[in-house]
């Protein structure tokens, strides 16, 4: 919130000085001359005093109203008997009970307003010009110059805090609306959660264990059908860690990397499940390793693991060249595998295997992508390329 402790100091100045000036001026021009002596000297400067303490801090303003009050019955005590008397706090009496009414709590404004009403009261009925006054023409003159000020005040407080209390029921009700989102997304969240592990994890753990159990239980000269369930086990296993991770960020963990998403960090466990799974696969990283985003890092990662599973799927079980540039500019993947081997897709049927979804992954950070068979039409290469800020 902004600080505006020094704005209200500065307007409190600025009050006080125009009704300094306002008061000091309409005494020398219509008050009593200042050659009657010493009297009208001390009541000029009482009024400025009494005046210039408008500025001071909110907490002495039942002082400075009973300051005005007394001015206002010194006043004429001390100009009597001069017939032509005008008092010297005419605007400065209207701001301090003001003040009074405003800033101060019951008692102490209760006080003052007493205080104010019997200077007023005193003011007028001193001076010898002013005995034969119409009472009700004074009840008039002290209400607007006295309680109508002080119940502005008042009023200007009681609204102030009214604002201040309806705003702090709308904050309290915007809290108590985004905690109850939280709770229910929270809620949500675990029953993800707990689907996916009692309905999903159970049958990709499955899956993974009856694959494994079909190749050690398969007769030797069976190359193919090997490398099928090799795979099958090693995208169970893949599948298992990122349901994993995902559990994790359901459940909202924040230890260790329970809610990093996989990264290029991780593509050695990714070539381990491969080598596993009997594909060979080699790794050349160029460059020095770059702070990548973490929303391209992921995209990396996704789309390495999509390459090297349409390569355990459908290449000829030859070794996997995984190519890692870190450039200037851009960042650039490439995935080479060999085809065509026996029982294999053809390069036409593996095209349509996976790449919509890794051009769909590139376009969507402003990458490029190459997916196809290479110039002696035995290799297959996907090849990627993020634009980076140069460094």
């Amino acid at each position: 919130m902004r600080d505006i402790s020094g704005s209200l100091a500065r307007q409190a100045w600025a009050v006080a000085a125009v009704c300094l000036v306002c008061d000091a001026g309409l005494y020398l021009i219509a008050g009593p001359p200042l050659r009657l002596g010493w009297q009208s000297w001390v009541v000029l400067l009482g009024g400025i005093l009494a005046n210039a303490a408008l500025a001071g801090p909110s907490r002495y303003s039942g002082w400075v109203s009973a300051a005005h009050a007394v001015l206002l019955i010194a006043a004429p005590l001390l100009l009597f008997p001069y017939d032509h008397y005008l008092q010297a706090t005419n605007a400065g009496v209207l701001i301090a009970g003001y003040r009074a009414g405003a800033w101060l709590s019951a008692k102490p404004a209760l006080a003052a307003l007493g205080a104010m009403l019997a200077g007023l009261f005193a003011c007028n009925l001193i001076p010898v010009d002013r005995g034969d006054r119409d009472w009700r023409l004074l009840i008039i003159d002290v209400g607007v110059s006295g309680l109508l000020p002080w119940m502005v005040g008042r009023y200007t407080t009681a609204r102030r805090a009214y604002i201040a209390d309806l705003q702090r029921a709308e904050e309290q009700r915007r809290q108590h609306e985004a905690e109850a989102v939280r709770r229910a997304v929270t809620e949500e969240r675990t029953t993800i959660a707990r689907d996916l592990h009692d309905v999903i994890s159970h049958h990709v753990s499955a899956i993974g264990v009856h694959a494994g159990a079909a190749r050690l239980g398969l007769p030797d000269g069976e190359p193919a059908v090997r490398r099928s369930l090799s795979a099958v086990e090693s995208s169970s296993r893949a599948a298992m860690a990122d349901l994993r991770r995902l559990l994790d960020l359901l459940h909202g963990k924040e230890n260790g990397d329970a809610q990093r998403q996989p990264g290029l960090d991780n593509l050695d466990e990714l070539l381990d499940n491969l080598r596993t799974a009997g594909l060979p696969a080699r790794l050349t990283s160029h460059g020095g390793p770059r702070e990548l985003p973490g929303s391209v890092n992921v995209a990396l990662y996704r789309i390495a693991q999509e390459a090297l599973t349409n390569a355990l799927r459908h290449g000829s079980g030859g070794t996997v060249e995984i190519d890692l540039a870190y450039r200037q500019t851009e960042v650039v993947l490439a995935v080479t595998n060999e085809i065509g081997g026996p029982g294999r897709s053809s390069p036409a049927e593996s095209t349509k295997r996976g790449l919509a979804g890794i051009r769909q992954r590139v376009a969507l950070f402003g990458g490029q992508a190459e997916c196809g068979p290479l110039d002696d039409g035995r290799r297959w290469r996907v090849r990627v390329g993020f634009p980076l800020e140069a460094q």
